[in-house]
């Protein structure tokens, strides 16, 4: 790893270890610095191992931060250019892992981080396990306890920059519940837990190593405040199980991993020089990682011929009078819906028949055979962008019975042109990686929010050859950059424009499509591929 900024601190073993004021300082009163536990029993709550990130984000005074959220690092060829960010959290029970990882989130800004807890990864228990655990004479502090293999899959999986699914682990029941959570790779990846750097396998995923060292009354303290208000247990099992599991674990398993650690943040959250010394240095990976997607894919087709993969409707008198008509500046609302949905219809019909068929003989009413052709596949998907690839919906319903609908929002950064935060909504149809999907936004300017869904779509494990995009209207550069970065997607719309100007807005182009249809004002600088979020 590079060399860290040189702030005051002790050199220890390896590892910098601060302070609040980089000096170094006692503990001071665990009156003062926590609330009084109760040693009454409070009622049993349900508790998962994912209730600390739920909902997947966070809001700060500049942004909100999405932690399920999808990486910016998509090269000409749609994929990963750089694997993704990872700070490993290691810390006794209590000791404030978690609010560290938050205080970095914050500090760092970015739109793309995923908060991954150790807690999630226990082992199933056995129904013996589980009776002991009840009694509070199962060790959770022991590296037996976690799901190790299962663990290092779903990190390397992450960092890859891939979906994975992350079991929930319900610890008034001490199980996984049936639903997995989806979590997508991001920029930086904080994965925080007790044996964070017990196995060899998970410390080589690991960009940089913090250990929070607090000390021991205060994590006791906490624990029990924790046990007792949120996992409805007695204070009798709870110091029962610190004296017996907790404390030897620590001494035995954790302290002395701290060795490993780059970075010692003793008091955990409440330490923000630290905090600052890592979020410091994680700008500077970040900023080596970055990589303009829209420049690299402009530049990558300058002059080129349109893609094979595109299909453009025939400009037929019909369809260039209703183009005519849509994107005439002065025409009504009522008739921009009507003429819209109108080439809606024929695109439809027009993607359809890039569908794979085979022949199919049947009878026909006077007993003669026709030999003819049938869908040859499970089932059609179509998958809208929100908000204005909604308004294709109606068209595919009509012409295909009983179809399935998902819908993606995803939002485009104005400045960009770039999809800034993604996933702000998210329905998909179960089973979906075995359909031939329609991809469905009105119009692409730089095409990012299209790879940005396409990517979504094979996170889910649909083929690509299976993705059709429609668009009423696409640039070139957004032609190019989709058909470059996945060459087996088809691409279907009724006209292209060859030019986006400064703001990404498609010239001649059509305005913005989602506000002509549904009659908002547009804000003065927005983006052909915006999509602003719908009121649920």
């Amino acid at each position: 790893m590079s060399s860290l900024p040189n702030y005051p601190g002790a050199r220890i073993s390896g590892c910098w270890t601060l302070t609040s004021d980089g000096r170094g300082a006692g503990e001071g009163s665990l009156d003062r610095l926590l609330p009084s536990v109760s040693t009454g029993l409070s009622p049993r709550k349900r508790t998962t191992s994912q209730c600390k990130s739920e909902p997947p984000l966070l809001r700060t005074s500049k942004r909100t931060i999405y932690t399920a959220g999808r990486p910016p690092w998509y090269n000409e060829h749609g994929t990963q250019s750089k694997e993704a960010f990872v700070i490993g959290l290691c810390g006794g029970s209590a000791s404030g892992k978690t609010t560290v990882a938050r205080k970095i989130i914050e500090a760092l800004d970015v739109p793309w981080v995923v908060l991954l807890s150790m807690d999630s990864f226990y082992k199933v228990l056995s129904s013996e396990q589980q009776a002991r655990a009840a009694s509070n004479n199962y060790n959770f502090d022991h590296p037996d306890a976690f799901d190790f293999d299962l663990l290092t899959h779903t990190l390397r999986k992450l960092k890859q920059g891939k979906s994975v699914k992350i079991p929930v682990y319900d610890f008034t029941t001490h199980g996984r519940q049936k639903e997995w959570k989806t979590v997508y790779g991001a920029s930086v990846i904080i994965f925080e837990g007790i044996m964070a750097f017990t196995d060899k396998a998970l410390l080589q995923l690991l960009d940089m190593k913090i250990f929070v060292d607090t000390d021991s009354d205060i994590r006791l303290v906490r624990r029990l405040r924790r046990d007792i208000t949120e996992r409805g247990r007695d204070i009798e099992g709870v110091i029962k199980q610190y004296n017996k599991y907790v404390k030897p674990a620590f001494e035995q398993y954790i302290e002395p991993t701290m060795r490993l650690a780059d970075i010692v943040v003793p008091r955990g959250g409440g330490n923000m020089v630290a905090i600052d010394l890592i979020v410091q240095h994680v700008h500077s990976q970040l900023e080596e990682r970055e990589l303009s997607v829209r420049a690299a894919l402009a530049s990558a087709h300058q002059a080129q011929p349109l893609p094979q993969t595109l299909s453009v409707l025939e400009s037929t008198p019909q369809v260039k009078g209703m183009h005519t008509i849509i994107r005439n500046k002065e025409t009504s609302r009522d008739e921009f819906i009507f003429y819209s949905k109108r080439l809606m219809r024929l695109l439809i019909e027009r993607a359809l028949s890039f569908l794979p068929s085979q022949p199919h003989v049947v009878q026909t009413p006077q007993g003669q055979d026709y030999e003819g052709r049938t869908f040859h596949g499970k089932r059609i998907t179509g998958v809208s962008i929100l908000r204005a690839g909604e308004t294709m919906e109606p068209a595919l319903r009509a012409v295909c019975k009983d179809v399935r609908i998902g819908k993606i929002l995803i939002q485009t950064n104005q400045d960009t042109g770039e999809p800034e935060v993604q996933l702000h909504y998210l329905r998909l149809p179960k089973d979906i990686s075995e359909d031939h999907v329609i991809l469905m936004d009105c119009t692409v300017s730089t095409g990012a929010a299209a790879m940005m869904a396409v990517r979504v779509l094979l996170d889910h494990d649909v083929q690509e050859d299976k993705i059709l995009l429609v668009s009423l209207l696409m640039a070139e550069m957004g032609v190019h950059s989709v058909a470059y970065a996945f060459p087996q997607v088809k691409i279907i719309t009724t006209a292209v424009d060859k030019k986006v100007n400064d703001l990404f807005h498609i010239i001649p182009g059509i305005g913005n499509f989602g506000d002509r249809y549904f009659g908002t004002d547009a804000p003065p600088d927005w983006s052909d591929d915006e999509m602003d979020e719908p009121s649920y």
